[in-house]
């Protein structure tokens, strides 16, 4: 089979159509301290401005041929959207994510959902919406363009005091399912919004609600239910990422509707793939972090290969890959996947 360019490839991916071989790219934050350094930009600056935000997440795709660019890069816009503050570190010049800095409420019970009238244009949504239409521009011929939400457990977690979430959560389960709901139903909103301004795909991260975190009984109580509402209302391609060892709760990932299920190094993804339906597609499962900063170039390299021969259909980052990866093992990751990747 001839060579396909990355977005034919990923997109054929997506359609269960025949690839030349296994992509490498991510539904997650991407971006490098080395598309900083071209720039010449703080870090802090591509949270708040659309131009940069847009050219941050193509650069790790210009610099290295990783098979995607992805907006926004923290996990705050959905809170910020409903009314929370967020803190941006303006005066930093090192790596700090935007976090939140001013909840909506104490406690989930007096969790008030306000939805602004025009949705898109609440906090910094405008600004992901432009970054994704310039992407699209830009890029977006020669790779996909991704965009992300949080789960509808995860961005309670931002919107209330977690302890008091995870608590009531055990107690009135009815009553923060309700909740839950709610939330979901913005989800869908911004999905909508996202897809859209350009993206190709969404990716719906519930990684606040992984098997370190909720029990299999609460995940099919809990996070189920307004997990599947979301599927079920947008479009494909679709994928439910989650952090942790969700072994124990793949197969139910797996029925909640999404296309693709995300898993993190945590996961055995050999037994991942078999417990999964056969039409579902499995992403994973590198370590961002241990290996891809932390590690050489031959850990990378060995890495892609056991991730690929325990049967992911795309590498993926199990999380957002830290700014500071080494060029040479962003290097070595797109090497590896070029060397293991062919199909058939």
């Amino acid at each position: 089979m001839s060579e396909l360019t990355s977005r034919e490839r990923v997109l054929r991916l997506f359609r269960r159509e025949k690839i030349d071989r296994i992509p490498a790219f991510s539904g997650m934050g991407n971006v490098t301290v080395h598309g900083l350094e071209k720039y010449g930009w703080k870090f802090a600056d591509i949270h708040v401005d659309a131009e940069k935000m847009a050219k941050m997440a193509a650069s790790t795709y210009r610099l290295f041929g990783f098979e995607c660019a992805v907006v926004p890069f923290d996990l705050g816009v959905e809170a910020e959207a409903l009314g929370a503050g967020v803190n941006f570190y303006t005066a930093h010049t090192d790596i700090l994510y935007p976090t939140i800095s001013k909840k909506v409420s104490d406690s989930i019970k007096d969790l008030n959902i306000q939805v602004p009238s025009n949705l898109a244009s609440a906090g910094r949504l405008p600004l992901a919406v432009e970054a994704l239409q310039r992407l699209k521009k830009d890029v977006g011929n020669e790779i996909v363009i991704g965009g992300h939400v949080l789960g509808p457990y995860t961005l309670a977690g931002q919107l209330v005091n977690l302890d008091d979430l995870h608590k009531t959560a055990f107690k009135q389960t009815d009553m923060v399912r309700g909740k839950l709901d709610m939330i979901a139903q913005v989800l869908i909103e911004i999905c909508n919004i996202y897809r859209k301004a350009g993206a190709d795909y969404v990716s719906i991260r519930e990684m606040g609600a992984g098997g370190d975190i909720l029990s299999p009984r609460m995940f099919k109580l809990l996070i189920k239910p307004p997990l599947e509402k979301i599927f079920s209302a947008i479009e494909s391609p679709k994928i439910l990422h989650m952090c942790g060892d969700t072994n124990a709760i793949v197969e139910m990932m797996d029925s909640c509707g999404a296309d693709v299920i995300s898993v993190d190094h945590k996961n055995h993804v050999a037994e991942t793939r078999k417990k999964l339906k056969p039409e579902t597609l499995l992403f994973g499962n590198l370590n961002g972090y241990e290996v891809l900063v932390l590690g050489k170039p031959e850990d990378v390299d060995k890495a892609v290969k056991e991730a690929i021969q325990g049967g992911v259909n795309a590498v993926w980052p199990g999380c957002d890959i830290w700014p500071t990866v080494p060029r040479a093992n962003m290097e070595a990751l797109m090497s590896a996947v070029r060397k293991y990747g062919k199909l058939g």
